[in-house]
C-alpha cells in the first residue's frame, strides 16, 4: 500500500513499526552485542571461564542471527514500492535468516534463558516480525495463503502469551511493541474476514490500550483510540448480517471460489487475455477505513482475489518445507494498493505496471475517488486522488471560480498513453461520467465501467459505509437486500438465493457471448475469470438498478464504454424476469417494476 512517500501498511504513521535501516551488517556492531550478551553472563553467573565453550558459542550464534535478521528486516523499506522482480532475492535471504533464527531459539532455549536472559517478548518480537515478513509478501505476491501464514505465527504469539510479561516492566516502549502487534493481527484478520478473532483481539487492544495510558500518560493515546474507532467502524460496514439460526453472525467471503466465475460454454468465442496487474486507487473523504485501506479498496482488493489455501501444503517458498504436491492454479493478479496518491506517485506506478505487463495480459485501474467537475467548455473533468484541503460535505470539489486546474485530478486523458496494452478500468465515483467520453487511441481492448453519480434521496445513506456500485461489484446479493429494504437474513435463504444467483450469472454470461451486436472489447475479456464475474456483476447492478421504483433517474444508473446494447443485456426481458423472481424469494417482488420496459 502506498500513501504519500510512505509504505502505510499500519494504522498511523507514528503508532507504525519503523523499516529503516541498512542492508549490510556493520561487523563492529555484531561484536558489541556479543560482548554485552556475555558481560550479562559473567554478571549473572560467575567468570566467563566458567561458561562451557558450547553454549558461548550458542549465545555468540544467536546474537549474529538476531543483528543480521533485524538489519535485513529494516532494509525492506529500502526496496522499491513498485517492480516485481527487484525485491524477491531479498526478500528470500530475510525468510532463510528468520527461518534460521526461529529454529535456533527453539533448539537452543535453554542454554539462551540461561546465559542470554531471552524474554518471552523476544520470543514474540522474533515471530512477530515473521508474520510481517508473510502480510509484506502477501501485498508484493497477492497470493492470499500467506496471509494464512502471517495468521499462523501472529495466532502462536497471542496463544502463547509471549507478550504478557510486558506490562510488568516500566518500558512504555515495550507496550508499544505489544499494540502494534494487535494492530497488526487485526489488519491480516480483516483480510481473511475472521470477524469473530477481530472482535476478540479489538476488546483485547482496547483494555492494553486504557492500561497504558494509564500507566504511562504518554501523548499517543489520541491516536490509539482512533485506531479502535477506525477498526470497530471497518467491522460494522455491510449493511445486511446474515444469521445463524441461534442469531449468531455468520461470516461470508467475497473472494473467487472455485464456482464462482460463471464457466464458459463450449463452443463460447472469448478472448485468451488474463488479468495480471490490477492498481486499486482509493480516496473517498469521509469514507470508513483502517490501515489506510478503505472499505471500497478493501471490498475491491477481494473481488480480485481466489480463497486462501493452506501455504505449507500448496506452496514451496522461502522458510518453509518442499512439497511433494505441485500447486493447484493459483494465480491472483498482482495488485498494488494506493491511498491518496499524488498523481505523480500514481503515473509511477502505472508505468511500472504497464512496463511489466506480460503479453497477453490485461491491466486493471480501480478509481473510488471524489468527482472533480469540468471547468470548461473542451473539459470533462475527473476523478481527484490526493486532497490535502478540507472538502465541504465529503464530496465533489468544484473550481468553476478559479483559474488553477486541480493536479491530483485524473482525466480520460492521462490515461491515454496506457491504452496500448488491454486496459479495464472501474470508476466509482460522483464524476464517473468523465469516463464516458473515452477514446480508444491504439485499437487494444478497452472498458470503462462507471458508477452512478448520484443515488435516489429516498435511499439510505450509506456512503461513508462504502458505495453501493463497488458492493455490487464485491458482494450482488448484499448490495441486492440493501437496495430492497433488508438488513438482515438467515443463512438457509441466503444461500438459497447465492444459488439462484449463480444462475442469473450464468445466464448473463449467455446474453453477453450471444448478443450480435454487443462491441468485441467485452468479449476480449471475458476469458479471465476476475473480469468476467465482474462484467457478470456489472450488468445485474444495473439492470437490479433500471428496474427498482426508486432509482428513476438517468444518473442513477451504471455507465460503461463502449455502451452495452441494452436490450440484449441490462433491459433483457429474460434477466428481468430473473431479477423479479429473486425478489419473490425475498418477498420484495414490490420494490420493483413488473413490466420495466414499458415504463421507459
Amino acid at each position: 500500500m502506498v500513501r504519500g512517500a510512505r509504505q502505510p501498511q499500519q494504522p498511523r504513521s507514528r503508532l507504525a513499526p519503523r523499516l529503516t535501516g541498512t542492508v549490510e551488517k556493520p561487523p563492529r556492531k555484531r561484536r558489541s552485542r556479543t560482548e554485552f550478551a556475555l558481560k550479562e553472563i559473567m554478571s549473572s553467573g560467575g567468570a566467563e571461564d566458567d561458561i562451557p565453550q558450547g553454549e558461548r558459542k550458542t549465545v555468540t550464534d544467536f546474537c549474529y542471527l538476531l543483528d543480521k535478521s533485524k538489519q535485513l528486516f529494516n532494509g525492506l523499506r529500502d526496496l522499491p514500492q513498485y517492480g516485481q522482480k527487484q525485491w524477491q532475492s531479498y526478500f528470500g535471504r530475510t525468510f532463510d535468516v528468520y527461518t534460521k533464527l526461529w529454529k535456533f531459539q527453539q533448539q537452543h532455549r535453554q542454554v539462551l534463558d540461561n546465559r542470554y536472559g531471552l524474554k518471552r517478548w523476544q520470543i514474540g518480537e522474533i515471530a512477530s516480525k515473521i508474520g510481517q515478513l508473510y502480510y509484506h509478501y502477501y501485498l508484493r505476491t497477492s497470493e492470499t495463503s500467506y496471509l494464512n501464514e502471517a495468521f499462523s505465527f501472529y495466532s502462536a504469539i497471542r496463544q502463547r502469551s509471549y507478550y504478557s510479561q510486558v506490562n510488568k516492566e516500566d518500558r512504555p516502549e515495550l507496550v508499544v511493541k505489544k499494540l502494534r502487534y494487535y494492530a497488526r493481527f487485526i489488519v491480516v484478520c480483516l483480510l481473511l474476514n475472521k470477524m469473530d478473532v477481530v472482535k476478540d483481539l479489538v476488546k483485547e487492544l482496547s483494555d492494553e490500550i486504557e492500561d497504558y495510558t494509564h500507566r504511562f500518560n504518554t501523548e499517543d493515546q489520541v491516536e490509539w483510540n482512533l485506531v479502535l474507532q477506525e477498526v470497530a467502524a471497518f467491522i460494522e460496514a455491510d449493511p445486511v448480517m446474515v444469521l445463524n439460526d441461534d442469531n449468531t453472525i455468520v461470516i461470508t467471503s467475497n473472494r473467487l471460489a472455485e464456482t464462482g466465475a460463471p464457466l464458459l460454454e463450449q463452443g463460447m468465442i472469448v478472448g485468451q487475455l488474463s488479468l495480471a496487474d490490477a492498481l486499486i486507487i482509493g480516496n473517498c473523504n469521509n469514507q470508513v477505513k483502517f490501515s489506510e485501506l478503505t472499505v471500497d479498496m478493501f471490498r475491491m482488493l477481494q473481488a480480485l482475489e481466489r480463497e486462501p489455501m493452506n501455504l505449507a501444503s500448496q506452496m514451496n517458498k522461502p522458510g518453509m518445507q518442499e512439497s511433494a504436491d505441485k500447486p493447484t492454479r493459483r494465480e491472483n493478479p498482482h495488485k498494488y494498493l494506493l491511498y491518496k496518491p499524488t498523481f505523480s506517485q500514481l503515473y509511477t506506478f502505472l508505468a511500472a505496471s504497464f512496463k511489466e505487463l506480460p503479453a497477453n495480459s490485461v491491466l486493471l485501474i480501480y478509481l473510488s475517488a471524489t468527482g472533480v467537475f469540468p471547468t470548461g467548455p473542451y473539459d470533462f473533468g475527473g476523478v481527484l486522488t490526493n486532497s490535502n484541503r478540507d472538502i465541504i460535505n465529503g464530496d465533489a470539489i468544484h473550481k468553476r471560480n478559479q483559474s488553477h486546474k486541480e493536479m491530483h485530478c485524473l482525466h480520460p486523458g492521462d490515461l491515454y498513453p496506457f491504452t496500448r496494452k488491454p486496459l479495464f478500468i472501474i470508476v466509482d465515483s460522483s464524476n464517473s461520467v468523465a469516463y464516458k467520453n473515452f477514446t480508444n487511441l491504439f485499437g487494444q481492448p478497452l472498458v470503462c465501467l462507471l458508477s452512478p453519480t448520484a443515488y435516489p434521496k429516498a435511499l439510505q445513506d450509506q456512503s461513508q459505509r462504502g458505495s453501493l456500485f463497488t458492493l455490487f461489484l464485491n458482494n450482488p446479493l448484499m448490495a441486492f437486500l440493501f437496495v430492497s429494504g433488508l438488513s438482515s437474513m438467515r443463512r438457509g435463504l441466503w444461500e438459497k438465493c447465492q444459488e439462484y444467483l449463480r444462475k442469473i450469472n450464468r445466464d448473463i454470461a449467455q446474453l453477453l457471448t450471444h448478443s450480435r451486436s454487443i462491441d468485441q472489447a467485452f468479449l476480449q475479456f471475458f476469458g479471465d475469470e476476475f473480469l468476467r464475474l465482474l462484467l457478470t456483476r456489472f450488468i445485474f447492478c444495473s439492470a437490479t438498478m433500471r428496474m427498482h421504483k426508486i432509482f428513476r433517474e438517468t444518473r442513477n444508473y451504471p455507465e460503461s464504454y463502449p455502451q452495452l446494447p441494452r436490450d440484449e443485456t441490462v433491459e433483457n426481458p429474460h434477466l428481468q424476469k430473473h431479477i423479479l423472481e429473486l425478489a419473490s424469494i425475498l418477498d420484495v417482488r414490490n420494490v420493483f417494476f413488473e413490466n420495466t420496459i414499458d415504463d421507459y
